[in-house]
């Protein structure tokens, strides 16, 4: 067994290494693209001089495209994968059912109704008052689910249709809002929004990101094993001295505070948190104390370069990213649904 432990930890080393180096390549590429090409080696030395470490003398503009525009937005799409993928993966072991993530299952369509009351209604001000808007539509969102999916007695695909129809619901929702109290404008501004835009993204919103996305990978660390036992259904979870309902309040709670905060900086992206998870999965297996980690490495990569895609493949446009994941994760969808199948 310990033989067994120590290779699944150097193959985890190996695996994380590898994806962060890619990673780090991905974001260089980010920052280097766009309708204004800029060389990696002046990329380079505009980050060393925007962390302070050199002075290197390059064009201000480029300076200024690199440092306060892409690579911020690279870093946020980042973050944003890692914590959405993260969120899969909890929402897979919570419900013990392979289609599980955010998207499918209507919370982001709650986070994104919240915050669309936020930007069109006017509800506040601030980036703070739009994540607690988007929060409190993810976890209405989410009661919602839970109050049609009925507990333990809905069927292995009772929770999806649930999420389904609560998407269907906030989408309604959110839609009345935008069409009967904004502007034109505003109305076309929004409704890109919420295909999933990394656009406005600035360093504050980095700031506010990484702070969420690590306190909620460190929660979901910290309560691995309480994860795996969830795996085995509630009965096992209590069983093993897991307290059920106030560990998947406290995980829900964190999913629910994770998902709001990025729908409200980027809108809605589907699913990144249902690919994710069984490609780690695949490769690291089960455990969730090995298994998080990956999510959020290989969650980062995705959509790093599925925002490198939204904008190289149309010329002089820009592709909303919710659009790109979704033509990776629809297959994938099916794929899943169709080994979900019954045997006959």
């Amino acid at each position: 067994m310990d033989d067994e432990q120590q290779g699944g930890a150097g193959r985890l080393a190996l695996f994380l290494g590898l994806v962060l180096i890619l990673l780090a390549v991905a974001v260089a590429f980010a920052a280097a693209i766009g309708d204004y090409r800029i060389g990696m080696g002046t990329v380079f030395l505009a980050v060393t001089n925007g962390l302070g470490l050199t002075s290197a003398e390059i064009p201000p503009i480029e300076q200024s495209v690199v440092w306060d525009l892409r690579l911020s937005r690279a870093l946020v799409a980042a973050l944003a994968g890692a914590g959405l993928a993260i969120c899969g993966a909890i929402l897979q072991a919570l419900l013990r059912n392979a289609l599980a993530e955010p998207f499918v299952l209507g919370i982001s369509a709650g986070a994104s109704t919240g915050a669309v009351a936020v930007i069109v209604l006017g509800i506040g001000a601030g980036s703070l008052t739009l994540s607690m808007g988007a929060f409190a539509g993810a976890f209405a969102a989410f009661a919602l689910v839970a109050m049609l999916s009925n507990g333990a007695t809905s069927g292995p695909n009772h929770t999806i249709l649930a999420g389904v129809a609560a998407s269907q619901l906030f989408n309604a929702l959110t839609s009345s809002i935008v069409t009967t109290s904004g502007n034109a404008q505003q109305a076309r501004d929004v409704m890109f929004w919420l295909l999933g835009s990394f656009g406005g993204v600035r360093w504050p919103d980095f700031q506010l990101l990484v702070l969420v996305v690590s306190a909620g990978l460190a929660l979901c660390l910290f309560m691995a094993r309480s994860l795996d036992a969830f795996t085995f259904g509630d009965e096992d979870a209590a069983a093993l001295g897991v307290p059920v309902g106030r560990t998947r309040l406290i995980l829900f709670a964190a999913t629910a505070l994770m998902t709001a905060t990025i729908v409200s900086m980027v809108g809605t992206i589907g699913f990144v948190g249902l690919v994710v998870p069984h490609a780690a999965r695949y490769v690291v297996g089960p455990l969730h104390l090995r298994l998080l980690p990956a999510c959020a490495a290989v969650g980062a990569l995705f959509l790093v370069l599925a925002d490198i895609a939204s904008r190289v493949v149309a010329h002089q446009q820009t592709i909303p990213i919710g659009v790109v994941t979704a033509l990776v994760g629809v297959p994938f969808f099916a794929i899943i649904l169709y080994r979900a199948r019954p045997q006959t």
